[in-house]
């Protein structure tokens, strides 16, 4: 078990946006934003290594939990190691624990092991994109509405590891979350 989350979290290190600009010749941590996740990516490189660099980080999610089924792991295991895995993408051991957002981890993480909670996010997420014109704050909804379910559907024992995920997420995004409301929500000074 402990095996499997150290895997986790190094499979997590797999930073997909660091390998497509390495690809094309460009270190993205000098880019922009300097983030190695999808959204960086695409600003830098165009929307092909949006779309690689999104299927490739929620990819790794995805197999992880696919791996603690295949090894018969209990569910709030397999959970753990959804939390590792996301960790490695954020936290990457090799690249000076600079590393993504933890977004499209995230998705591949909750996509496989809490289809209707992530069903409920992606809901969420679409039904406040045109209100909030902003993919962070929907972000912020489809989370608070992922946390709602776990309460609702009284799922403790496996969303804990992914609220946590959530927790670090959110304050990962802090600049971006300020940035967006700012821009949605205050009114220009006059």
């Amino acid at each position: 078990m402990v095996v499997y989350w150290l895997l986790s979290y190094v499979i997590g290190n797999f930073l997909t946006a660091w390998w497509i600009g390495k690809w094309k010749g460009i270190d993205l941590r000098q880019q922009r934003s300097g983030n190695l996740g999808a959204r960086n990516a695409g600003a830098t490189l165009g929307k092909s290594a949006f779309l690689l660099t999104f299927l490739g980080d929620a990819g790794k999610g995805a197999l992880v939990v696919w791996l603690g089924f295949v090894f018969d792991f209990s569910i709030w295991e397999i959970a753990v190691a959804g939390l590792a895995v996301i960790l490695g993408h954020l936290f990457p051991f090799w690249l000076k624990y600079r590393g993504g957002k933890g977004i499209a981890a995230f998705v591949g993480v909750s996509f496989c092991l809490t289809p209707d909670l992530f069903l409920a996010m992606f809901i969420l997420f679409f039904a406040f994109f045109p209100w909030f014109k902003s993919a962070t704050l929907s972000m912020l909804a489809s989370f608070a509405g992922f946390i709602a379910m776990s309460v609702i559907l009284q799922v403790w024992l496996i969303t804990w590891p992914l609220i946590a995920a959530i927790i670090i997420i959110v304050i990962k995004h802090k600049g971006d979350i300020e940035e967006s409301f700012n821009s949605r929500f205050r009114s220009p000074s006059v």
